[in-house]
């Protein structure tokens, strides 16, 4: 399985690039947003790549950045959503802006995009609401375009980002340590100290 390319871009397509790695050109379908972000023909750029394998072919889809391809994955795993509906939606949208509609349920916004209508965007925001909200997918706004931040999906105060940082130094994953910690900010309040809201995370973990 491929997961990685570095090369250089051979030549671009209106949803496609050919990228050249070591004299083999790679077909890696993308979206309009990866497709603007590797640059002109000619030019090095690294892409990551999820890879779909068929009876009758084998694909690849390429990100400009690990975001684009985790929130590609995680729309494709919902019924309905193909790897077309799913670039098409990250075309229109970028991924923080996509967790954003999500977790409001926003069904317009995810309908800006081509082919996606009211049935299959209230799908994905019911299928993903809570995927969403654990991954923290709302970190790719910084780099990918969208909103500074996603409710659910990032520290809620100065004292949280303490919380959080010292459960990831204990041993617990980023995404887990901000969901407790964000509990916990709910049930003591936002002005709650890093001592108070540390041991209410790590009991929230602990459930």
């Amino acid at each position: 399985m491929i997961s990685k390319l570095k090369g250089r871009v051979e030549e671009r397509g209106k949803d496609s690039a050919t990228i050249d790695v070591n004299g083999v050109g790679y077909l890696v379908r993308a979206s309009a947003r990866t497709l603007a972000a590797i640059g002109a023909e000619g030019e090095a750029c690294v892409l990551h790549v999820e890879t779909a394998v068929r009876e009758d072919a084998i694909e690849l889809f390429g990100f400009a950045a690990r975001e684009e391809r985790d929130c590609f994955r995680l729309l494709t795993g919902v019924q309905g959503v193909g790897p077309k509906a799913g670039l098409a939606l990250l075309s229109a949208l970028a991924p923080g802006e996509i967790a954003a509609a999500i977790l409001a349920e926003d069904k317009a916004t995810l309908c800006r995009a081509d082919g996606v209508g009211p049935k299959l965007a209230q799908r994905i925001a019911s299928e993903l609401k809570d995927k969403v909200a654990s991954l923290g997918l709302a970190l790719a706004a910084g780099k990918a375009g969208g909103p500074a931040a996603v409710p659910g999906a990032a520290p809620a105060t100065d004292a949280a980002a303490d919380a959080v940082s010292a459960l990831v130094n204990l041993g617990y994953r980023r995404a887990e340590a901000v969901a407790a910690t964000n509990k916990a900010v709910k049930r003591l309040g936002e002005d709650a100290r890093v001592n108070a809201l540390v041991p209410e995370a790590l009991r929230e973990l602990a459930r």
